[in-house]
């Protein structure tokens, strides 16, 4: 292993191309069939099942353990996405292209979530346990700063082309066709900047196949509290799962349906200023109290952190205030609670996947996560449908209720990720 790596060269834009093609794919795919004149109720069931290979990565996440290594892997994912990306820019103008686009989307969704499988393995391997949990802060930000990008900057790029030509197919192919311009050149960028710890995870390759398939996975269903774990994985992100899908049409719907009829533009620069200033700061200052403090004692107040601000929403659907700096300030409160708070969670998945196969056993665990996220997010249109926005975020609300509960029953060492002296 190469502790002396220069991780500050290589962990922000590695985790980035991980949260770029997923923010694409899951996020900006929201706005795009919006603009483009899909359904509520279309836009939250299909763009919800392109979570599926997230949850189904564990089955074919050994591989990426046993051949190959973790390095070669993320590299050719990466490249896959950028083309992916490109073709789905090329195929917006043709018929059929709601169709088109999704199916390309499911090449990306796959390729993306084997990418996460070998960035989250490298990531493991190629660093210490205390600099996991130093940069686990730094790496939670990046990841959300690349979401932040698809719904910040590449959202206004958007809007600005939809103004500009006054076609929004012509302005989401070309916005497209820049996505995949972008993640060719990010996916340069790491070919250079990533440590060559060619030997060492070639090594835990060669190791890693003295053990089955079947042993892996069983091994996981082994873990201490496995039964309390796995319905907190599923259920702490319920509220949130239903919140990312139909935030974006709240915001772009018009007032007379329940929105806040901002343009594409407006939410673009909303999520992409302070929206991304405010997540940096709470996902930096999670890292660093967790790395000091270790996890026991922040476990709890981040986890509010991060719910809590879905009341700033409920308020915003019940009074629709004039001033747009309402909305600001609801974002702002929302985007550093995230930071801080998914910190946590992350930290947490690191901790049930410990061990030996740690690899494998994080993909599950990401997995079962993706799980909680799909599911109640493909219904998520039609409960909007049927409460209207104002009642649907109450209801989003009290959905974050059982994933708190289940926490406050989990068993880990309370000083988990504190750095050592």
């Amino acid at each position: 292993m190469e502790v002396n790596n220069r991780p500050w060269y290589w962990i922000p834009i590695l985790n980035f191309a991980s949260g770029l093609p997923y923010a694409i794919i899951i996020s900006v795919s929201v706005i795009m069939y919006k603009n483009l004149g899909i359904s509520n109720e279309d836009i939250g069931i299909y763009t919800s099942l392109l979570y599926l290979p997230w949850v189904i990565k564990p089955l074919w996440s050994p591989f990426i353990d046993l051949y190959s290594t973790k390095r070669k892997w993320f590299l050719a994912m990466q490249l896959l996405i950028s083309i992916a990306f490109l073709i789905v820019g090329l195929s917006i103008p043709m018929n059929h292209f709601f169709l088109i686009s999704l199916a390309v989307f499911w090449v990306a969704a796959f390729a993306s979530a084997s990418n996460d499988v070998a960035s989250d393995g490298f990531y493991l391997l190629a660093l210490e346990k205390d600099q996991q949990s130093f940069f686990l802060g730094i790496r939670s930000t990046f990841y959300r700063l690349s979401m932040l990008t698809g719904n910040g900057l590449i959202v206004i790029i958007g809007g600005y082309l939809e103004q500009e030509y006054g076609d929004k197919q012509k302005a989401w192919s070309y916005t497209m066709i820049i996505v995949g311009l972008l993640m060719t050149l990010i996916t340069v960028y790491n070919y250079f900047a990533t440590p060559r710890t060619e030997k060492a995870i070639v090594k835990n390759s060669v190791e890693a196949k003295k053990a089955s398939f079947s042993s892996v996975f069983s091994s996981f269903f082994q873990k201490k509290q496995i039964g309390i774990v796995l319905a907190f994985i599923l259920l702490f992100r319920l509220g949130e799962s239903q919140l990312l899908k139909m935030l974006t049409p709240f915001l772009i719907d018009d007032i007379n349906v329940g929105g806040l009829g901002l343009t594409t533009q407006n939410v673009g620069i909303i999520y992409g200023t302070f929206g991304v200033l405010s997540l940096t700061i709470g996902g930096i200052i999670g890292g660093i109290v967790i790395s000091r403090d270790g996890l026991g004692k922040w476990m709890l107040p981040m986890f509010l952190a991060m719910h809590l601000p879905i009341i700033g929403f409920i308020l915003l659907a019940h009074f629709h205030p004039a001033s747009v700096y309402y909305i600001y300030a609801t974002v702002i409160a929302e985007q550093f609670g995230y930071g801080f708070g998914f910190a946590a969670f992350m930290m947490y998945l690191i901790y049930v996947a410990d061990g030996e196969s740690k690899t494998s056993h994080y993909s599950i665990a990401t997995g079962f996560m993706a799980l909680g996220m799909m599911l109640p997010g493909m219904i998520s249109g039609y409960i909007q449908e049927y409460l209207g926005y104002g009642n649907f975020f109450i209801w989003v609300f009290l959905a974050t209720i059982p994933g708190l509960i289940l926490s406050r029953f989990l068993i880990f060492p309370k000083e988990y990720g504190k750095k050592s002296a």
